[in-house]
């Protein structure tokens, strides 16, 4: 789903307070779409920001509003620049 390796889901749930999957008996987890969402943007501070760990978990507790809407903002503009490129693909085949 957010193409994570499961390790690295580990990982962070040690160094992220903000996520904490429910788990059952057995010790699966199961992650609500709100810890979903934290995911997605902790991949966004980490691996598209370059923000190392402690500066990620800082920007989410004091701001999380603030990274919500930079994060949905750059999920939209990758949506318009996909479809701007389907849109270029077609019309380069229609020539």
């Amino acid at each position: 789903m957010l193409e994570i390796p499961a390790s690295t889901l580990r990982f962070w749930e040690t160094k992220f307070t903000v996520i904490n999957p429910r788990r059952n008996q057995g010790g699966t987890r199961f992650y609500s779409p709100d810890d979903i969402e934290k995911l997605r943007m902790i991949h966004f501070l980490v691996k598209e920001k370059g923000l190392k760990l402690e500066a990620a978990e800082e920007q989410l507790r004091s701001n999380m509003s603030g990274v919500s809407k930079r994060h949905k903002a750059l999920e939209r503009l990758r949506g318009v620049r996909d479809k701007l490129n389907e849109l270029l693909v077609s019309l380069n085949k229609m020539r």
